[in-house]
């Protein structure tokens, strides 16, 4: 073999034991790229207890209860299959029954025991993963395909600032001086 074959064939070995590595690290995050998973995802993925995991979905009407201490339990629907989540902490202002969430902690035979927990931040806003979720479960809104949810950047034009207080306040010159 000469010494350009060896070269050759140590650079070959190289790669596929790096394809093989890459390979292995992707297949052992698969579960945890996703975002969030839903009520059904859970189900049909058989989840262990013990399993720390993002659900999100929404919250189901009527299923709030508050305890002592900061204490609340709810469920977490996607109009399939439905789960409780217990939480004790400062719920976020946005939290409210029929609106999304996402729920961070640890799954067990009870439901979920959130340590977190995420409201959207808009009426309108949804993020994409969550609207796929909500059309493949027939719960989908008809006025979020007006553009107004779930859109792309392509998709919706771009909307100049309405002008307010915010826009007419004065900003400082910069003296161009820094100031240590």
């Amino acid at each position: 073999m000469t010494r350009k074959q060896r070269r050759f064939a140590l650079i070959a070995g190289g790669v596929a034991v790096l394809a093989v590595a890459v390979g292995l690290v992707l297949n052992a995050l698969n579960d945890s790229i996703v975002f969030f998973n839903s009520p059904t995802d859970v189900v049909e993925k058989k989840v262990q207890p013990g399993t720390r995991l993002r659900i999100g979905g929404l919250v189901a009407p009527g299923s709030v209860e508050r305890g002592e201490n900061l204490a609340v339990r709810f469920q977490v629907t996607d109009g399939a299959n439905t789960i409780t989540v217990a939480y004790k902490g400062i719920l976020p202002d946005l939290f409210r029954e029929g609106q999304g969430v996402i729920a961070e902690g640890v799954l067990d035979t009870a439901g979920v025991k959130a340590d977190s927990v995420l409201a959207k931040h808009d009426e309108k806003y949804m993020p994409r993963e969550v609207a796929d979720a909500l059309k493949k479960q027939g719960h989908w809104q008809s006025d979020y395909d007006k553009g107004q949810g779930a859109a792309t950047p392509a998709s919706t034009p771009a909307q100049a600032p309405a002008p307010g207080p915010q826009s007419s306040v004065a900003k400082p010159a910069s003296t161009g001086a820094a100031t240590q």
